[in-house]
Parts: structure tokens; C-alpha cells; sequence
């Protein structure tokens, strides 16, 4: 039994005709709007993916299809000399690119007419794709050099700061190891033409999310933070302990260093999650005095700024075999292996240059001076 015409009559006058209206079926008619609504939907689709596709891509997908187009046009019109679509294809980019080898020529009318037509529309399109690649390079580059691009590397180092300390910083680090990576974040800067400093830059607060989310801070190995020079110590030392809580928070294990001007605010640095503080006035204040009462003949300074260059501190348990050990013999155990002992701690005292006959005790960290490696 046929059922699915909703008017008996109709079927039977259409039948008598000999036409049948199948549109007057109700499922045939549900079934057509549904595949549109599916058609609509996969188009929606193929726009949402294609307009959100880099522009040199979707040039460069426009662009092989119209070659491909007029490859198979140009096979379909002229089979003998172009014998298969691969040949349009070839013919069809040389054509384009305007290089014209000239091994495959159209020789018929409609041949060269459709020629005229790829060089007015895929020329164009080809030569536009060029130039657009090249205006994306060029605003790539200076999107680098602005901090706009995101750092996608790992085991980085992030410094988060522009001063003279953390330029020359980054030129020490690039002499010793040209291989690693570094993230500069800062946000009193415009540009850092990415050509003159081994950096990728990115501007911004380093105490927002969104642009440690940039430096990619959650595989970083290690963050140094460097005090503001243009801002009041205080306030400079607030911004690095709001910097060092928003890392800590987007990176429980990474290391921080932080550089903090006023002792007030050490204890403040190391419960925001700061690994190490560096009391930079500290340091220059015993310099200061050094230089200034100091014999004449040693310059401090240079003294200590060689040493760190050169060298580097160690801080390790008493070995097993040197427990009872005087501070001699412990000397003489590591200058056979071109190390220095400098002292030791003992209960959190700083012991240095002790008696060459203090014993060592099995709790004493050595302090250790080396070569770096």
C-alpha cells in the first residue's frame, strides 16, 4: 500500500497524466530540508574554519584552487597537448607566476582565451599571495620586536626587567651558552629589535596572567626579577613580590630570583615564592665600604666582579670521609680536585677563613669555590 501522498485524488490524476509530483510527498519534502539545513551547516562550518585560518594560508588555498581549475579546463579543452590534468596544473602556476617556460603552450582559441583569463584572475591572485606572504614576514618581525608574538619554547629562562644589570646579564649569558633561550618581559618598553639582543621579548605587567601566559611560563626553568630603577624602592619592591606571586601561581616549581632594595621587604620576596633574594643594596653597601677603606693596593671590586666571572660558589654536606677532620686537611682534599674550601656553616653561622686546625663536624656545609663548568 502506498501511503505517503497526503491527497488520494492528486496520485490518481497525476497518474492519469503521466506525471507524478513526488514533491506533494510530506517525507520527500522533509528529507530536501533537511539535507539543505545539513548543507547550510556544513558551509557555516567550512567559513568559520576558513576566515579563521591565517590569511597567507587561505591565499594559498585559493590560490591552488584556481590553479587546479584552470589545469583540468585547460586539460579537458586541449587533451593532445595538455595529455593529462597534472600538465594544466604545471602549466597553469608557470602561467601565473608570469616565468613562462613555454614546454606547454594552448594552441586553439578557447585554449589562449582561457589562458587571458588565468593571467588576469590567477596572476593577480598568485602575485597577491607573494606579496601578502612577504607584509606577514615583515609584521611578524615587528610584532617581535613590539612583544607581541607568544614564546612557545621550554627550560627558558624569563627576566623580567630592562635595565643596564639584566642587559649586560643577557650578554654574559649568550657569551657562555649561545643555546639558551631567554624571555624578557618588561613593560616600561616599546621595542626590543629582537636582531641586536638574543631575547624574545614580550611587553607587558609581569604580575598579569595573560603575559605569563605569553612567556610560557609554565615550562620556564628559571625566572629572575629585576628591581624597577625608575620607581621608588618601595613601590619597586611591591611590583617584584606581586610579580613573583602571580609566577608562583602559574608555576609551582619554577625557580625564582628576586631582587629586592629594602630589607624590609625580604621576608615579604620569600613568603610570595621567591627561591632567592638578592639584597642588591646590601651587596653594593659592603663594596662601598670596602672601596672606601680597603689598602689601597687591592681593589676590591674588580676583585669580586672577576671572581664571579670566573668562578662560581657551591654549597655541599661534609663528606663522609672528612668528619673530624681539621679545616687543613679538608682544604688539601678538595685542591686535589682543583676546588677551594672557603669556610662552612655551622648552626646558621657563617664560618670564614676559619683556624686551619677547627675540626669539622658531620652537620657543616662546606662553602665550595670552582670553576664554572
Amino acid at each position: 500500500m502506498f501511503t505517503p501522498f497526503a491527497n488520494t485524488n492528486d496520485v490518481g490524476h497525476d497518474l492519469i497524466s503521466g506525471k507524478v509530483f513526488i514533491s506533494h510527498c510530506p517525507l520527500y519534502a522533509e528529507d530536501k530540508l533537511l539535507e539543505a539545513k545539513v548543507t547550510d551547516m556544513n558551509l557555516e562550518s567550512f567559513k568559520h574554519v576558513f576566515y579563521r585560518m591565517p590569511i597567507v594560508v587561505r591565499l594559498l588555498l585559493a590560490v591552488c584552487v584556481i590553479m587546479l581549475f584552470f589545469g583540468t579546463v585547460i586539460h579537458l579543452i586541449e587533451p593532445r597537448e595538455f595529455p593529462s590534468v597534472f600538465d594544466g596544473v604545471w602549466w597553469a602556476f608557470v602561467t601565473g607566476a608570469t616565468i613562462g617556460y613555454g614546454d606547454y603552450v594552448p594552441i586553439t582559441i578557447t585554449g589562449r582565451i582561457v589562458g587571458i583569463l588565468l593571467i588576469l584572475s590567477g596572476g593577480g591572485m598568485l602575485t597577491f599571495y607573494i606579496t601578502t606572504l612577504a607584509a606577514s614576514t615583515i609584521n611578524h618581525e615587528n610584532d617581535l620586536s613590539k612583544g607581541k608574538v607568544s614564546f612557545n619554547g621550554k627550560n627558558h629562562i624569563v627576566i623580567i626587567g630592562w635595565n643596564e644589570r639584566t642587559r649586560q646579564l643577557i650578554d654574559m649569558i649568550a657569551s657562555k651558552d649561545t643555546h639558551q633561550e631567554i624571555v624578557m618581559i618588561d613593560r616600561t618598553l616599546n621595542e626590543l629589535p629582537y636582531q641586536h639582543y638574543p631575547v624574545h621579548f614580550i611587553h607587558g605587567e609581569p604580575s598579569e596572567d595573560a603575559v605569563l601566559v605569553q612567556a610560557n611560563i609554565e615550562k620556564a626553568e628559571s625566572v629572575l626579577i629585576s628591581s624597577g630603577i625608575t620607581t621608588e624602592e618601595r613601590k619597586a619592591d611591591i611590583n617584584t613580590i606581586l610579580a613573583a606571586v602571580a609566577i608562583r601561581g602559574n608555576n609551582q616549581d619554577v625557580q625564582i630570583n628576586a631582587e629586592i632594595l629594602t630589607i624590609s621587604q625580604v621576608e615579604n620576596a620569600i613568603r610570595a615564592g621567591a627561591d632567592t633574594v638578592i639584597s642588591s643594596n646590601d651587596f653594593m653597601s659592603t663594596l662601598f665600604y670596602h672601596e672606601l677603606f680597603h689598602k689601597k693596593n687591592t681593589p676590591p671590586f674588580e676583585t669580586v666582579l672577576t671572581l664571579l666571572n670566573e668562578q662560581q660558589f657551591s654549597h655541599i654536606k661534609l663528606p663522609q670521609e672528612l668528619e673530624g677532620s681539621s679545616y687543613k686537611e679538608a682544604v688539601i682534599f678538595f685542591l686535589n680536585s682543583d676546588e677551594l674550601l672557603l669556610g662552612f656553616i655551622r648552626d646558621g653561622d657563617w664560618v670564614m677563613n676559619p683556624s686551619k686546625e677547627i675540626s669539622l663536624d658531620s652537620d657543616d656545609t662546606l662553602i665550595i669555590l670552582s670553576a664554572w663548568k
